[in-house]
């Protein structure tokens, strides 16, 4: 059966199929013309230049394409495999599509460098990706539904494209179905959650239009086109962070929040209290992360909650191949509840042991997903190849532990990056402290950290997860410290301090993602490391004092006034003045020093009393943010001097010895 004819039959059927090709360059492109040549409809590209006469974008741009439906696909994936682009790419394909996937040589791709590695292999230069393809070649090999066509060796792999039943779709049914029920709810708070593809966006935009009086927020206004649609003349939207800044708002009946899970939660639940009725979408098994642990954990806390789910795919059919392809490969299935084990087993694996701890580490990985909104294949791969990854899993997937090796950094590397000359990749808490809170050997010495943690909701509250950190800190490895950074609130405090952590920073700006401040405890284990735990905590009690007039939370730290200026008070003011330690990260010890001169410095006082720094530029007349700085630290230099010539001559010759182009 040739090619058009078996498209039909797909067309009919409801599915869409993958097809992959792998070859040199000009054989793939002569196959891939010959796909084109072949079947009618548009045709979009994603890769590094265009393949085809329709829409194309670079992988990390694809966001600009959602929203939108394609005929067929092609992803170009030669030189690297961005894998949320290839799953959004699937999202936009309608029933009878084909996928093409064109990838390297199949017996060099294992060993040729992934360029996508550079988005989150933290490494300099790309790294190849073993683990990854070769998990590919065999999800690829294993699937009769994909086509294979390669040229080394030859092998040209397709099904007869057998017959199939008519498709017919029940999910319009399903929309108006559960439309029926947001129209005569109550007051209270729904959520619809539902796989891509399944029309929440559009039964969003149906309530919107039917009840005439809905406004609309979302993370990203270009990602409500669909809602918008359906909505027609009442969409009504308002970004997140004005509606909440919007005093006196219109009698709207409804607020509908598509991707509600993207949103950091205290916002979230600020917007909610709001309004009468409201309606939360979002999206679960994707790309973009998963929302339903959140949602589940989200709506518990608020009562008066109506849970609705989309299940049938509108633009393909229920068992479509291509979905069910991405599924097992990007492990966007839900984890599957494990029987709890007392005293479970602690197993410790990296990268390599995937090959053989496979059904284990996609385990972990979605416990890990259900628990983390931001979870993405992006961070498959990451856990699959990154360098300096370790897996703690406890039981039979109860719990899992992921963390990250960081510092270890030469000492010359690790003052540029005090002076704010570098910032190497990766490093996220072992940079911090040193660029911010201003301690080096928080880079030099050796540590893991912390960065996912999950435990099966049956299995929480017994101690698991710190079960799991205390199996990370008891490895005989030669470690100074375990570190973590999260949002900070008060019971993720709390359960970091149960674990044995100590509080060493907290940011001066709320995350964006969680809506946080961002925190970072750390748990000594060497002499070193407990040496450096507890100097970060003690630095960060005598900042408190200064920093609790514009950091809103209460992490039970005391507030007596401390105006000592201390040398490492001194050293941190001079990086300042003579490197490019930032503004922010000094701000604590120049109050603390200008408080000790009688000289007046009136520009940099008004910094550190926080005034808006738009406002001093416009105030003192200088040339936008660059030359505020410039200012600012001239003064710092000159309030140095004031207070003690000798040492602010050492420590000037200190900074000005710190080489910026070393390693």
């Amino acid at each position: 059966m040739n090619l058009t004819d078996t498209t039909r039959i797909m067309l009919d059927a409801g599915i869409r199929r993958l097809c992959v090709i792998s070859g040199e360059a000009a054989w793939a492109q002569h196959q891939t013309l010959n796909w084109q040549q072949q079947l009618t409809g548009d045709w979009v590209t994603v890769g590094a230049n265009p393949l085809s006469a329709g829409p194309h974008s670079q992988p990390t741009a694809m966001k600009t394409l959602l929203g939108r439906e394609f005929s067929h696909g092609i992803f170009d994936a030669r030189e690297g495999f961005n894998a949320e682009a290839f799953a959004a790419l699937a999202g936009t394909l309608r029933a009878g599509s084909w996928l093409l996937l064109l990838v390297p040589e199949w017996q060099r791709w294992a060993t040729q460098p992934d360029q996508d590695s550079l988005r989150w292999g933290d490494s300099p230069q790309a790294i190849a990706t073993p683990q990854f393809v070769t998990y590919l070649q065999q999800l690829i090999l294993a699937d009769p539904e994909v086509w294979i066509v390669r040229q080394h060796p030859p092998v040209r792999v397709m099904d007869t494209g057998q017959s199939r039943p008519q498709w017919q779709c029940r999910a319009p049914a399903r929309q108006q179905e559960i439309l029926a029920q947001l129209l005569a709810m109550p007051e209270g708070v729904a959520v619809v959650i539902a796989a891509r593809g399944r029309g929440k966006s559009a039964l969003a935009g149906m309530l919107a239009q039917r009840c005439g009086s809905a406004l609309v927020t979302a993370p990203a206004k270009v990602s409500t086109d669909v809602l918008a649609q359906f909505a027609a003349p009442h969409f009504h939207f308002i970004a997140p962070d004005a509606l909440l800044a919007t005093e006196t708002l219109p009698g709207y009946d409804w607020l509908i929040i598509d991707e509600a899970a993207a949103i950091p939660t205290p916002l979230l639940r600020a917007l909610v209290l709001r309004f009468p009725r409201v309606l939360l979408t979002t999206t679960v098994q994707g790309y973009e992360g998963t929302g339903r642990g959140f949602m589940l954990k989200f709506c518990a806390e608020l009562g008066n909650v109506r849970h609705f789910t989309l299940d049938e795919p509108l633009r393909w059919c229920q068992n479509d191949p291509l979905e069910q392809w991405l599924e097992r490969a990007f492990l966007f299935q839900d984890e599957v509840p494990s029987e709890p084990v007392i005293q479970p087993e602690m197993t410790c694996l990296t990268p390599a042991d995937w090959p053989r701890f496979t059904p284990q580490l996609s385990a972990a990985y979605r416990l890990l997903a259900a628990a983390h909104y931001r979870t993405s294949p992006l961070d498959l791969r990451r856990m699959m190849d990154a360098p300096g990854m370790q897996f703690w899993l406890a039981g039979n997937g109860q719990g899992a532990l992921w963390l990250v090796e960081e510092g270890g950094l030469p000492a010359d590397l690790a003052q540029a990056v005090w002076a704010g000359f570098r910032r190497p990749r990766g490093n996220l808490v072992a940079q911090s402290l040193a660029a911010h809170a201003g301690f080096t050997p928080a880079a030099t010495l050796r540590s893991r950290r912390i960065s996912r943690i999950a435990v099966v909701a049956s299995q929480r509250r017994h101690g698991l997860g710190q079960a799991l950190v205390r199996a990370a800190e008891q490895q005989d490895d030669g470690l100074d410290y375990l570190s973590v950074s999260f949002g900070y609130t008060a019971e993720l405090a709390a359960f970091w301090r149960q674990c044995g952590f100590t509080l060493a920073r907290i940011g001066s700006q709320r995350e964006a993602s969680s809506g946080c401040y961002a925190a970072m405890a750390l748990k000594g284990i060497s002499a070193a490391g407990k040496q450096l735990t507890a100097e970060a905590h003690q630095q960060l009690i005598h900042d408190w004092p200064f920093m609790a007039s514009f950091i809103k939370v209460d992490p039970g730290l005391p507030l007596a006034e401390t105006l000592n200026f201390t040398a490492q008070d001194a050293q941190n003011v001079a990086g300042f003045a003579w490197a490019q330690r930032p503004l922010e990260a000094s701000v604590p010890a120049l109050a603390r020093l200008l408080s000790r001169l009688s000289a007046v410095f009136p520009l940099l006082g008004a910094a550190v009393e926080q005034q808006p720094l738009t406002e001093l530029t416009a105030r003192y007349q200088l040339a936008g943010r660059k030359a505020l700085i410039a200012e600012l630290r001239q003064q710092a230099a000159q309030a140095l001097w004031v207070w003690d010539r000798e040492k602010a001559a050492d420590l000037q010759a200190f900074c000005l010895a710190i080489d910026p182009l070393k390693n």
